[in-house]
């Protein structure tokens, strides 16, 4: 084994290299497990292990500082050297950066920086594996198929610099996707979860949610394109408002080119967006959605900047009681514009003030309304507007005057999350969720139902 191993040692002797004017030093260690099943049968399931060293070089110079990324998997002992002298070669070699700032200092270590890095592996899955098991057995004797897939990634990163960071973050990161199939395969159903570690994960729970839609599904009703009362769940919510969140991006906005520009310039903040008491916030303490405490930036872009890396997360409200607080910032640009620095941070919830469930919703409804299971497909289709189009996916329901009555086809939507907040008439109880469209990047959310009056179906999909 290499005399350099640890990451903190990586870290370090990275540093220890260094002849720029300023590096960052990014490890990551990262461990996965994952099962798989079709037919009510595991498939395949596996562990993996790898380490990813990203250094970051910066020169100062007479124009303005420049930067140098290099990232490589795999790293020892012996590949440092040539990797931190092609970051340096990458920073000599650039212009200045536009986002250069000095590099972030006077944070205390964290005391763990040189423990070990965390590591899931199969026995994560010890209580959910037989319990999946159960949920197979039931299914088989019910008629239906079980489909899927669980994951469980455990990423511990170092963070060190040229001006004293010494900093660690470990990030559990669990999914379920779960669907159900009648054995003629003509119906289908969806459910997913996100978790730290499968232990408030039901399989059984979510089999007899998926085995009621499949009943549901047993009368099909063909309705047309239109405008239509609808309960959003909370995993479509959230895929609306993460998009939403990424074009929320401050420069954006002040230079007139998104939905948070004031005509004639500005920016919308201050703005009501919704009527109801709707706060949508990040926090990296959220209990059950905990991220990292500080910036952990690989690349420079619209939302992040490298010369950012470690510099403190706080708890953020990015629409305050139906209000627009705050759009983000790196440091370089809350500069340029004039605004608080609010750096992204890699969860967010919705809170309403509600207390129904979804149920409750779908049982308080009165007269005809649509219930989705989810959205898919996302595109933008106007950044002014923040229009975004999709598909609903696996399942829409037709409820009428409180009961569910049967699945009818799938639509095409047209909707802009930030105009459906401001026309939502209801929002349900906050909890945790799993954006089925942004759920391989974007996992920790917890969003309420949305009532919507007038969703906009615009077109028949033959989706599935």
């Amino acid at each position: 084994m290499s005399r350099v191993s640890k990451p903190y040692e990586i870290v370090e002797r990275a540093l220890e290299l260094s002849t720029t004017d300023g590096l960052v030093v990014i490890a990551d260690e990262h461990s996965s497990a994952n099962l798989r099943w079709a037919g009510n049968a595991l498939t395949t399931n596996g562990v993996t292990r790898g380490r990813t060293l990203t250094v970051i070089a910066t020169v100062d110079g007479a124009k303005g500082t420049a930067s140098g990324v290099v990232s490589r998997s795999a790293v020892t002992a012996d590949d440092l050297e040539p990797l931190v002298r092609a970051a340096e070669a990458a920073a000599r070699g650039a212009g200045p950066a536009e986002d250069a700032q000095p590099l972030v200092s006077g944070v205390p270590s964290s005391p763990d920086f040189t423990d070990a890095p965390a590591e899931t592996g199969s026995e994560v899955f010890a209580d959910f594996a037989p319990a999946l098991g159960d949920a197979f057995s039931r299914a088989r004797a019910d008629g239906r198929e079980l489909y899927g897939f669980a994951n469980h990634e455990l990423n511990s990163t170092y963070l060190g610099t040229s001006t004293g960071l010494r900093l660690r973050h470990d990030q559990p990161t669990g999914t379920l996707e779960l669907n159900a199939k009648s054995p003629d395969r003509t119906r289908s159903a969806w459910a997913g979860r996100s978790t730290r570690d499968f232990k408030d994960v039901d399989p059984a729970a979510l089999d007899a949610e998926l085995a009621q839609r499949l009943r549901w599904a047993e009368r099909r009703i063909e309705l047309p394109a239109g405008r239509y009362e609808t309960l959003l769940p909370p995993t479509a919510v959230a895929d609306l408002l993460i998009y939403q969140l990424w074009s929320s991006t401050a420069r954006d906005a002040v230079e007139g080119r998104t939905v948070f520009s004031k005509p004639g310039g500005g920016t919308r903040l201050g703005e009501t967006l919704a009527p109801l008491p709707l706060t949508l916030r990040s926090d990296p303490h959220a209990p059950g959605l905990e991220s990292s405490p500080f910036v952990i930036a690989h690349s420079s872009g619209d939302s992040g900047s490298v010369f950012d890396n470690g510099l403190p997360l706080a708890p953020t409200d990015w629409v305050r009681e139906g209000k627009l607080e705050r759009l983000t910032t790196t440091r370089h640009t809350a500069g340029l514009t004039g605004l608080p620095v609010s750096p992204a941070i890699d969860n967010l919830v919705l809170d309403g003030g509600g207390e129904r469930s979804l149920e409750e919703m779908v049982a308080a409804t009165t007269g005809r309304a649509l219930l989705l299971t989810c959205l898919w497909y996302i595109r933008e289709v106007d950044p002014a507007t923040l229009l975004l189009t999709g598909l609903t996916r696996d399942g829409v329901y037709l409820v009428e005057d409180g009961e569910v009555v049967g699945e009818v086809n799938n639509f095409r939507f047209n909707e802009s999350p930030v105009d459906l907040l401001s026309r939502a008439s209801e929002a349900g109880r906050t909890e945790k969720t799993l954006p089925r469209e942004w759920g391989d990047w974007f996992t920790r959310a917890a969003m309420p139902a949305l009532r919507i009056p007038d969703f906009n179906m615009s077109s028949v999909s033959q989706g599935v």
